[in-house]
């Protein structure tokens, strides 16, 4: 991890942090919320598309780490805070030679989106998949953070994951694909949100420890589609030992797919 002085368009100090076993480097803010192993859980969990959208792209981890193992897909990266959208493009500029080509940042609100009349950009109805990871933090049950960017980034009331899946329903074309991580505790609300807009719901549990409980889920859905919801065998992320397990390796640091079932 490097320090960079004097780069971010907020003048804050930026870290230069490297992801995917060194695959993916990302500026980032050195204070707020910062990317780790939820984006790069997410980006796994995607099937191959065409047409991809990051909603609350950040400095556009999970979306970039998409992109990266997905060489056929053209993406949007959409973050709601300008500091973010700016470092999110500087991102992409800075990866492997043709990535930057297949992204775009659009700075707008996730709110907006979801509504009929919201912005033209990402189109409506034009994305083959959507991939989300809301603000987590019910703030019925967790105290917001004093620094802003972290606020908005970590907490939202469960009940307002709705917005989002709305978002992402007007954005995904006929049996497009949705692809989020979210906290175990938020599953009801998600299934309610779900319930009329997608069907096929995947739900995959992630497990820091073989004996902890699951403090992650992998949630997949397909608009339009009425099949009930599948439990899907659950990721591990380390052994006993509190060495990283095979599958997180192959995901965190290969860069691989977390498979179907």
């Amino acid at each position: 991890m490097r320090e960079l002085m004097g780069e971010a368009p907020t003048d804050e100090v930026l870290t230069d942090d490297a992801f995917l076993g060194g695959r993916l480097h990302l500026l980032q803010p050195q204070r707020g919320h910062r990317a780790g192993h939820d984006a790069l859980l997410l980006a796994a969990s995607a099937p191959e598309a065409g047409r991809a959208v990051d909603l609350g792209a950040g400095v556009g981890a999970a979306g970039l780490a998409y992109a990266a193992r997905v060489p056929v897909a053209t993406l949007t990266l959409v973050e709601i805070d300008p500091a973010l959208a700016d470092l999110a493009g500087r991102n992409a500029a800075r990866q492997m030679p043709g990535l930057a080509e297949r992204v775009r940042v659009v700075c707008a609100d996730v709110a907006r989106l979801g509504r009929p009349s919201g912005p033209d950009m990402p189109a409506a109805g034009a994305a083959d998949l959507v991939l989300m990871n809301p603000p987590f933090n019910d703030l019925a049950r967790h105290r917001a953070s004093p620094h802003s960017g972290k606020a908005l980034a970590h907490a939202i009331a469960d009940a307002d994951a709705e917005v989002w899946l709305r978002a992402a329903e007007r954005l995904l074309a006929p049996g497009g694909r949705l692809a989020l991580i979210h906290r175990p505790e938020a599953i009801e609300a998600l299934l309610a949100g779900l319930k009329g807009r997608f069907g096929a719901v995947t739900i995959r549990p992630v497990h820091p420890s073989p004996e902890a409980p699951a403090n992650r889920l992998l949630i997949g859905a397909i608009k339009g589609r009425r099949t009930p919801p599948a439990l899907l065998p659950a990721l591990v992320l380390a052994g006993g030992d509190g060495r990283p397990s095979a599958a997180a390796e192959h995901v965190l640091r290969a860069g691989g797919a977390i498979g179907p079932g």
